[in-house]
């Protein structure tokens, strides 16, 4: 399966810099807790503030899962408040929401 998100981050260059250096090298736990979900491949892109996310999973993949998973992974939640740092809701996004499912429009 194949999931598109979409998150902004604080329209600070400086913050910006430090986010995508964050991302050259993850923390190890992060990885393992990423496969270990189910995703086997993930690639973030960025445009100005605004970042947009692919994930490949296996079929049997949730997001449900994967969010008990991280809530009881203490790295994954240091991982996710340190993010939060750079990071910021989509306008739409509900209370605690981050990445935000996209929907397909169009395929050639």
């Amino acid at each position: 399966m194949r999931y598109c998100l979409s998150l902004d981050l604080k329209d600070d260059p400086a913050l910006i810099a430090e986010y995508e250096k964050y991302h050259e090298k993850i923390w190890p736990e992060i990885e393992d807790s990423i496969r270990s979900a189910g995703i086997t491949s993930m690639e973030i892109y960025r445009i100005g503030n605004r970042l947009f996310m692919i994930m490949e999973t296996t079929n049997d993949f949730s997001f449900e899962r994967k969010s008990e998973m991280d809530a009881g992974n203490r790295r994954v939640q240091e991982w996710e408040e340190l993010m939060w740092t750079y990071q910021q809701a989509l306008p739409q996004a509900k209370p605690g929401e981050k990445w935000l499912l996209m929907d397909r429009i169009f395929k050639l």
